[in-house]
């Protein structure tokens, strides 16, 4: 009787760590976002990425300015382009890339990094593959919960609380 006793605690325990680990995504607090853009020099871009909200808490606590921020949440944020583009004038190469950024108040520097299939909080600088520096401005609205958008000119944009930082993908 014992042994079918812990045999069944096993497999619950078992049963409950796959339940768990195939969590749907979209019943997390930061649910996930994709966006997506074919630009006029036919390459196809997205930004694959899970969406934090600020809940009260200022944005320079949940990306403090000066530190490499994962640029979203959970699993890293991942841009995908087609094919080679240029990143405010810089080539980034067809493939898979995770996104970090180093908020400022005054400047932003935008980092993909070649190891894309990860958690957001592993970056490791020697894996950067590109590195653009972009201004910051005030939002058009407050946004709550983060946000990507790409027009078809190839602007990205990322709007969180008051802020919006821009970048050009040609």
């Amino acid at each position: 009787m014992k042994r079918i006793l812990i045999l069944t605690l096993i497999a619950g325990l078992i049963t409950s760590f796959n339940v768990s680990a195939q969590q749907d995504k979209s019943k997390r607090p930061s649910p996930p976002a994709k966006v997506s853009q074919t630009l006029a020099s036919g390459a196809a871009i997205s930004i694959d990425y899970s969406q934090p909200s600020l809940k009260g808490r200022p944005l320079s606590q949940l990306a403090p300015e000066g530190k490499v921020w994962r640029t979203g949440a959970n699993e890293a944020t991942v841009f995908e382009t087609s094919r080679d583009v240029k990143i405010e004038g810089k080539t980034l190469p067809a493939g898979k890339y995770s996104v970090y950024s180093i908020p400022g108040e005054k400047e932003w520097t935008i980092i993909f990094n070649k190891t894309w299939n990860q958690w957001g909080t592993a970056h490791k600088a020697e894996d950067d593959v590109l590195r653009v520096k972009v201004k910051p401005g005030k939002a058009p609205k407050f946004a709550e919960v983060m946000a990507f958008d790409i027009n078809k000119a190839g602007n990205v944009s990322l709007t969180w609380a008051d802020t919006q930082v821009d970048f050009k993908v040609q």
